[in-house]
């Protein structure tokens, strides 16, 4: 969420305009001492646990939990990462409800750099945020024996999911994820987006642009629009780190998904260009659910109650139809051609 709309100012930071000689001297200069950084997990120094309103990460991080339990009897654990500049309580709370009242326990934590979680606006890497999900994995499992135990995603949440959750979840369920890569942006793209990670690292580029909407949801984008806890604006450092992380992803997807895997997509998504998602998920061993209502922010959109009570029943029987028809959309969707 969030941060895609600042890529697409990449373009506008890096270039546009003839350059002299004295502009390459400087860029020498600058490209010296400039490189984007990373803030990684540190030493282990225990074991991962979970305490009241926290995940404590066996290098002593705390990372913010929150956890909704499920209304009756459950039938399945869900952990959820949140996307790009978000946290763990803004993204569910208006599918929270629904998935509780299909009987899930539900556990959400803000991911490191973001919401209330350690090194705030900081990129920790995709290895740190893969591990991190992996490890919490495994404790809640052991919470809840007998459960099946799905690891949902979203946007860049989505990303890292698809390469944590192979053979450590039951399922995977992917919602508008991140799946971007270099490639696909093409040489102009990435190389300007290389050139304002080692030039201009620190820079905060805002996340809002104009003709860019997430949701048609207006209450919630103006939650996110309020909310202090998320970020608003992005370091081109953490762009830069985001997209190694959708490249690992995207470069994943052949392998992957002995993991019964979903993916849900809205057809007027703006954050995530649909183009290279198409083309990346193409082949791949896993289900596509595509809404033609649904914008980026599907668990907030609308049509939200819709797309819960697909999650809910692929949960419960992923070899079967989606009850709204949207995996027949997306089959359709995977087969056209690229533009």
């Amino acid at each position: 969420m969030g941060g895609a709309e600042s890529a697409h100012r990449v373009l506008a930071l890096a270039g546009g305009r003839r350059r002299g000689p004295w502009w390459r001297l400087a860029l020498c200069l600058l490209l010296a001492g400039c490189a984007p950084r990373e803030w990684p997990a540190g030493p282990v120094t225990g074991d991962t646990e979970l305490a009241s309103h926290a995940v404590m990460a066996p290098d002593g991080a705390r990372l913010p939990l929150r956890t909704w339990a499920a209304k009756g009897q459950p039938h399945a654990v869900i952990l959820a990462l949140h996307g790009l500049n978000d946290y763990s309580g803004q993204f569910l709370e208006d599918a929270a409800p629904l998935l509780t009242a299909g009987g899930v326990v539900l556990y959400a934590y803000d991911q490191r750099g973001f919401g209330a979680a350690p090194d705030r606006g900081l990129w920790p890497g995709a290895e740190t945020l893969v591990a991190d999900a992996r490890d919490t994995i495994a404790v809640l499992r052991a919470r809840h024996p007998g459960l099946p135990l799905v690891l949902l995603g979203e946007s860049m949440g989505g990303a890292i999911a698809l390469l944590a959750g192979e053979g450590v979840a039951d399922r995977v369920v992917l919602v508008a994820p991140a799946l971007w890569s270099r490639d696909a942006m093409g040489s102009v793209l990435s190389g300007l987006l290389w050139l304002a990670a080692h030039t201009l690292p620190k820079l905060g580029l805002e996340n809002s642009a104009p003709g860019f909407r997430a949701s048609d949801n207006d209450a919630a984008l103006r939650r996110l629009g309020r909310d202090p806890l998320v970020l608003h604006s992005t370091r081109v450092e953490v762009l830069w780190g985001v997209t190694n992380l959708m490249d690992a992803a995207v470069a994943a997807l052949p392998q992957c998904c002995a993991t019964p895997t979903l993916v849900l997509v809205g057809a007027h998504d703006q954050i995530v260009p649909q183009t290279p998602v198409r083309r990346a998920l193409r082949g791949a061993r896993l289900t596509v659910g595509r809404y033609e209502e649904g914008y980026h922010l599907l668990l907030r959109d609308s049509i939200r109650e819709k797309v819960v009570a697909d999650i809910l029943a692929w949960i419960a029987q992923p070899g079967a139809g989606l009850p709204s028809g949207a995996d027949a959309a997306g089959r359709v969707w995977l087969s056209q051609p690229d533009p």
